[in-house]
Order: structure tokens, then sequence, then C-alpha cells
């Protein structure tokens, strides 16, 4: 039966019974045959048949969306069942967008590998649209973006935390005695930024559209697509910037940077957990988004140096 049901997927994938004999490497007759058959089964017609190809009925919809279910949860079950097989490892395949990868996995998984050892990540790091797709495609099983969230019905979104873009600058600027700016004082600044089309370059512009500051009016000097980079030039007395406060707050940087809020109106996203509405997420796989629920014990490893981490106590 469930090689029936792959074969009904693919050809209402493909609207076309010649594509999914040739994909599936078997004999048009057969394909067309299994359709019968089920169709025969369940007393309806699930395809309307014309020279360019097939479509689905409204039967034929409702059915295809509970054979995916079906596929889905026979898919989730051999993978978990080959692990018990063979004894693995736990391994996830997580995807993080640059911000989150730069400056908060690397706390998160180095906690975790403390914690449990028997759990082993391959991680991507890539744009919003990318993770999206691959969770959608099930490359990824868990990925973390920022700023805005892609909608699709098979896209389960949690938000973790509620990041703030704050005003940098360095120990030494005639602003570091502050703790907050105004937006009218910003375009009087030389101004170091994301690169045109990063996902912080668009929420700040987007706020600042919002506050009523042009971002034109902004005098921008350098545009990088490297925060590490920005804070280098930042730190040499090149610039001021506007990014994410956690990429600032490790207490290396806290030495050499002041961060500034916005005193107009903070500017904050989202940062958003991404999992397959289809799948059902491991237990390894639980024990990360558990972690990034946890707000306390989250503020803390994001909090840390590396060597701190040892010290730091789960519970």
């Amino acid at each position: 039966m469930e090689q029936h049901f792959l074969v009904f997927k693919d050809v209402a994938e493909t609207k076309n019974i010649t594509l999914s004999a040739k994909k599936l490497h078997m004999s048009q007759p057969s394909i067309s045959l299994q359709i019968q058959n089920l169709e025969n089964q369940y007393g309806a017609r699930f395809f309307d048949r014309t020279n360019k190809g097939v479509t689905l009925t409204k039967e034929g919809q409702i059915f295809y969306a509970h054979v995916r279910s079906v596929l889905d949860l026979l898919a989730n079950a051999k993978d978990q069942i080959s692990a018990l097989a063979k004894d693995q490892r736990g391994l996830i395949y997580l995807g993080a967008t640059l911000t989150i990868g730069e400056y908060i996995l690397p706390n998160i998984l180095a906690f975790l590998y403390k914690t449990h050892p028997d759990v082993d990540f391959k991680v991507k790091i890539a744009n919003t649209e990318s993770i999206s797709q691959d969770v959608l495609e099930k490359k990824i099983h868990i990925g973390l973006i920022e700023g805005p969230v892609p909608r699709h019905k098979d896209l389960n979104v949690e938000s973790f935390w509620e990041d703030e873009l704050v005003v940098v600058v360095p120990y030494f600027h005639p602003w570091a005695s502050r703790i907050s700016i105004s937006l009218a004082e910003l375009p009087h600044e030389r101004l170091v930024t994301r690169e045109d089309g990063s996902g912080t370059r668009r929420v700040m512009e987007m706020a600042l559209k919002e506050r009523g500051l042009d971002p034109d009016q902004l005098n921008v000097t350098m545009e990088l697509g490297s925060t590490q980079a920005i804070k280098q030039l930042v730190s040499a007395g090149l610039g001021i910037t506007i990014i994410s406060s956690l990429t600032v707050s490790q207490l290396g940087d806290r030495k050499a940077f002041k961060t500034l809020k916005i005193q107009d109106a903070p500017i904050y996203r989202p940062l958003s957990i991404l999992t397959n509405a289809r799948t059902v997420q491991t237990k390894d796989e639980l024990i990360l988004i558990d972690l990034l629920h946890d707000y306390r014990l989250l503020t803390n490893v994001l909090s840390k140096d590396y060597n701190e981490l040892e010290n730091l106590n789960p519970e």
C-alpha cells in the first residue's frame, strides 16, 4: 500500500504520468493501474485526465493531504527505528541565519556539547529564504532565523528571543558616557552598516521609516557583509553602527564598545524557530528547542564566554 501512496503522491505533484514513470523507473501502464486500484478501493476518482496531463479532483485533493501525512509518519518511524537499530548517536541537521550562526549558535552548541555529549549537529549558515526552503524539504530539522518569517502552511514558527537593535560606539566616543540617543542625532555621525539587502539592514531601515526618519538621511560611509568586520571598524573609531545587541553581549565586547538605546522608540525583531509542520521532533531535537524556550538559561548561556560555559549549571 505504501508503494501505491508513493506513486499517487508523485503523480499528483508532477501532474504527468509519463514524468512520474521516468522518475520512479516504472512503466506508465503500471502507474495507471496502481492509481486505478486506489480509486476503486476508495470509490472515488482522484484525477481528471487530459492530453496535457492530470489534475487532482476535489476528492483527489483530500486524499493527497492524507497520503502526505501517512507517508511523513512512516518516514519518521523508519528514521527512528533505523537509529535504534544502528545505535546511532543523535544527529540534528540545523540551519541558522548569519547573526544567529555567528553570535548565538556557538555558545548554544558549546553548552549542549557539555550537557548532552551524545548529540551531534550538522549546521548550515544561510539566508532566511534558503533555511526556510530546507526546512520545508526536510533537509534541515530545525531552522533559526531573524527578522520577518515566510508564511507557509507546512512551516511551524515559534519566537524564542526578542532581539534589540542598538547603536554601538567605541568606548572612547563622546556618546560613550550616555545610555541612549535620539533618532535626530543619528544623521550627524558616520554610520557603518551591513550590506544592502541583509536582514539586519532591512529591519533597521523599516524601523527608522516607521519612526519618521528617512534612511537616506543617514551618513552611511561603509557597507560590509560581516558584522565582525563592522565591529572592527567601529572599535578603530571609523564610525558607529546599528546592530543586534547580541553581537556585543560578551565580556570582551562590553569592554570595547558602548551600546546605546534609541530613546524615541527601541527597535526589536523576533528570532524564530522553524520546524516542518509535517514532522515530529525527536527527543534530541526537543532538547535544543526546550533550551531555546528556557529564557533564563538561554540568557546565561548567551552572556558567557566559552570558558565560562564549563561552569554553567544547567539547573
